[in-house]
């Protein structure tokens, strides 16, 4: 046990950092090795914004990297987020300084991971990161820490809440995607820019650096494939039910003889599968391994509380002084991994095309698949009020993706298809 008061400096006021400053507030001797973390200086982009708790009391710091390095900061936390600019900067310049860093910055350690790896590393400084993941669920300590007597297979799950929470408003109220996502901003779900979410670049963020936990590699963000769900209609939210299944947007890393996949799409889950299952701003988790088989989590990725919750267990990793490597081998030792071409991967898929209501459209549509090798699974043919033709939907056995996306396109030129077919995965897991 130990009496060593820690001083905390917290670049970053938003939600995350008000659910700190206020457990920290409350419970400034939380850390089970004993000792006291206390907050001695704050920074954030505006001083004078309105807060729900009082910042008056504390040094305030206009430049975030001032803080990282001040004689009166023990320790670093930042909620700043962005891969780059302020927030890289004052992590780099805490590392350098030899200032263990708590960062909730998915972005920043799937950009990045590696050379603060190696900053960390070479100066002794504890670089932690449990918040950027799933929020207040430990999806990073069970991979980083938990797993690490066995061997990874792959990751998967649904790892934001916002698009998690926009489609599972659109499948229970009927609406579009535009307007839920509207709503999802004003409740504070989605961002007034929301990109980062609707277009999968956070779950990719988050995946990546899953996927360099789990399988010893570097982050690799920039091969990851990411689609996000801003084509995601109605129309194939109801069909997909009909046939069985819910939509879901699924990141994924998958490890083979071949390299790691990494990929972030819009995938049909069936609806008994813990990932249907899994609504509003719930993230999951499914993780598989050589010897334990199939683990699942599920819980808040996001929220003040929660975050604060994970941000808080990385304090007491410190104070309690943890240490091991940043991901699970010596930064010098760090590659990036071999991404695997996914064009040669195989799977299942569900195929909607609008046609013309006129004979011989699902003959031709056959045909098509039958001649590029691509065998039907079941098949659902159901008019539409409203819509402009007839939609038909169906799902195919495994075939692989290149096949796959060559009989998509020559359907597409057909004179009886009105519109570009959806092409959506079934997920493997």
């Amino acid at each position: 046990m130990t009496d060593r008061m820690w001083r905390i400096g917290v670049a970053g006021l938003g939600t995350v950092g008000a659910g700190l400053l206020n457990f920290l507030s409350e419970r400034p001797d939380f850390a089970p090795a004993g000792g006291r973390a206390v907050v001695t200086g704050v920074s954030a982009r505006s001083r004078s914004r309105p807060r729900p708790f009082d910042i008056s009391n504390l040094p305030w710091f206009d430049d975030p990297v001032a803080l990282a390095t001040s004689p009166e900061t023990d320790l670093f936390v930042e909620l700043i987020g962005g891969s780059d600019g302020p927030a890289k900067a004052a992590v780099e310049a805490a590392l350098a300084a030899g200032k263990p860093v708590v960062t909730a910055n998915k972005a920043l350690i799937a950009e990045h991971g590696a050379e603060l790896a190696a900053l960390a590393e070479t100066n002794g400084a504890p670089l932690l990161f449990e918040a950027a993941v799933m929020g207040g669920t430990p999806a990073v300590k069970m991979v980083r820490e938990a797993l690490v007597g066995d061997e990874i297979r792959s990751v998967a799950g649904i790892l934001n809440g916002t698009c998690n929470y926009i489609l599972t408003e659109m499948e229970a109220s009927g609406r579009a995607f535009e307007e839920v996502l509207a709503e999802a901003q004003r409740l504070g779900y989605a961002e007034s820019d929301p990109t980062m979410d609707v277009g999968g670049f956070d779950a990719a963020h988050k995946i990546s650096i899953l996927a360099a936990l789990a399988f010893g590699c570097a982050p690799n963000f920039a091969a990851a494939e990411i689609e996000g769900i801003g084509q995601i209609e109605q129309l194939d939210i109801r069909l997909a039910k009909d046939l069985g299944y819910r939509i879901k947007l699924v990141a994924s890393a998958d490890r083979s003889p071949d390299g790691v996949l990494v990929r972030v799409h819009p995938s049909l889950a069936p609806l008994g599968h813990p990932l249907a299952q899994a609504g509003g701003a719930l993230n999951a988790l499914f993780i598989e391994g050589e010897r334990v088989g199939r683990i699942y989590v599920q819980g808040p990725g996001a929220g003040s509380g929660p975050t604060a919750a994970a941000v808080a267990a990385d304090i007491a990793d410190v104070m309690t002084v943890a240490t091991r490597p940043v991901f699970q081998k010596p930064a010098a030792s760090l590659r990036p991994f071999q991404p695997v071409d996914p064009s040669k991967m195989t799977g299942r898929a569900y195929l909607r095309f609008l046609v013309k209501d006129e004979p011989g459209v699902i003959a031709a549509v056959s045909e098509t698949l039958a001649e590029a090798g691509v065998s039907i699974e079941s098949f659902l043919q159901k008019p539409v009020e409203d819509a402009l033709g007839v939609p038909i939907v169906l799902t195919t056995h495994a075939v692989a993706e290149s096949v796959l996306t060559a009989a998509v396109e020559r359907i597409a030129g057909l004179p009886s298809v009105l519109e570009r077919p959806r092409l959506l995965r079934i997920a493997r897991i």
